[in-house]
């Protein structure tokens, strides 16, 4: 049976923040989510034999190895449906699917940074690292799957290091950080709050800092992070439950947590605005689901942005980003090509493997019937038939072998390999192979 791989997905192009936040697979869901994926079945019973899911702010994709395409989509949905508690029509319309090739080129330039929001941006390197390193720690991935994204990652490493796309790249954290200065002109005297205390919630709190802010509130769901991340940034830490006091003394917010709900709603923003009517508050909440109600919008002298509204900062230093892209599209193509290369020959391993273990066994029992009969032979002449049948067999194979993976390169592996099946009768019985007269 043929395999493929897989890709169903949907990412930023297709899909408002509205709806990638209800499809959001993070943190602790995705061990769950990862072992789910594995026990569903498609139509007809076809099984995903993968799996790895990248879910990021940007893009929710889910990988996986099958026998039947059409089944392993249906499966996948099936799998959304289930997992995320939403109805089919609710998200069909925004999905993609890419299978073999179009699939690994699609995953190689995810890697290199060419498909995200912010073009080169480095982050998504590292999320696609921690998805492969998720899905290993479930057993959901096999081998064509690891193989994949090792592929994936070699070609992200290569984009960094052999161009320079990354060095003129921004980053969400850093997007974010620029838009709120620009909206709250200045940062001097500022008080910057950020909420959540992972990567990039210190991202952007480090970009304001390096832009002149000086008065930082980190609050976290857990004080001993908070205070951690606070020391280092020359900060003060909270917890969640002092959101109020933060919010009438910050002038910015950045939101970056893992919350599976909202943390900023618009009662407690209200309340906060009620103790500072006079001062603007600026929210840029770029977490995936969002951290704040869109209807905090609606407070008198609050402006909220959400990630989707980062692109148009996001394309300063577009042009020099851009003289890069055809280096990056080459590495990109390079590792793709060279993992479907590996792909395209595991079709006719199986085969390979059942014409040596044939032509082993007919060696066997040929030269046992041989040196029966040559029982004048003393040990060193009957060395020199059994390395001469040795070889006559290596010879023979060798044609066949070479031809096989020659043709599973240029996609005709499997007519090849099911001729060679029938030609050499590799279904055969150990008895009825022993039972072969020579003519």
């Amino acid at each position: 049976m043929t395999t493929h791989v897989l890709l169903v997905g949907l990412n930023h192009t297709t899909a408002s923040i509205c709806l990638r936040e209800k499809l959001a697979i993070n943190g602790a869901s995705l061990h769950n989510a990862l072992n789910q994926l594995r026990r569903v079945n498609g139509r007809e019973g076809a099984t995903l034999h993968e799996g790895i899911i990248l879910s990021t702010c940007n893009r929710l994709e889910v990988y996986t190895v099958c026998g039947d395409v059409e089944s392993g989509y249906h499966a996948v949905v099936e799998f959304l449906c289930m997992n995320r508690q939403l109805a089919a029509g609710e998200f069909v319309a925004a999905l993609y699917r890419k299978r073999d090739a179009e699939a690994v080129h699609h995953l190689m330039r995810v890697a290199c940074g060419l498909d995200s929001m912010v073009m080169g941006e480095p982050q998504i390197l590292g999320q696609v690292t921690m998805a492969y390193q998720a899905a290993l720690a479930g057993r959901s991935c096999g081998a064509v799957l690891s193989a994949l994204f090792r592929h994936a990652i070699r070609a992200g490493k290569r984009a960094h290091a052999e161009t320079a796309i990354s060095r003129h790249a921004v980053t969400v954290p850093s997007v974010a950080a620029t838009l709120a200065e620009q909206v709250i002109g200045g940062l001097h005297g500022r008080v910057v709050l950020v909420m959540g205390a992972g990567e990039m919630g210190e991202l952007a709190v480090r970009t304001l800092i390096s832009r002149g802010a000086t008065s930082i509130i980190v609050a976290n769901r857990t004080y001993d992070r908070a205070l951690a991340l606070a020391r280092e940034l020359g900060g003060e830490a909270m917890t969640f439950e002092r959101q109020l006091e933060a919010l009438i003394r910050a002038d910015i917010v950045i939101t970056a947590t893992d919350a599976p709900h909202v943390i900023l709603t618009r009662d407690k923003v209200a309340q906060a605005m009620a103790h500072r009517p006079e001062r603007p508050l600026v929210i840029v909440d770029i977490a995936v689901p969002r951290d704040t109600e869109p209807i905090v919008a609606e407070v008198p002298g609050v402006r909220l942005f959400d990630i989707d509204d980062l692109q148009s900062v996001a394309n300063g230093n577009l042009e020099a980003r851009q003289r890069e892209i055809p280096r990056v599209e080459a590495i990109a193509v390079e590792e793709a090509q060279a993992f479907l290369c590996w792909f395209e020959a595991l079709e006719v391993v199986p085969t390979i493997s059942d014409l040596r273990r044939w032509a082993d066994e007919v060696k066997a029992v040929e030269l046992d019937k041989a040196l029966r009969r040559l029982r004048h032979l003393d040990e060193r002449e009957r060395k020199v038939v059994r390395v001469l049948a040795h070889r006559l067999v290596n010879k023979f194979l060798h044609p066949p072998t070479v031809q096989l993976k020659r043709r599973a390169l240029e996609g005709q592996g499997h007519y090849y390999a099911s001729a060679i099946r029938d030609l050499f009768g590799l279904g055969l019985r150990d008895c009825e192979i022993a039972d072969q007269e020579e003519v």
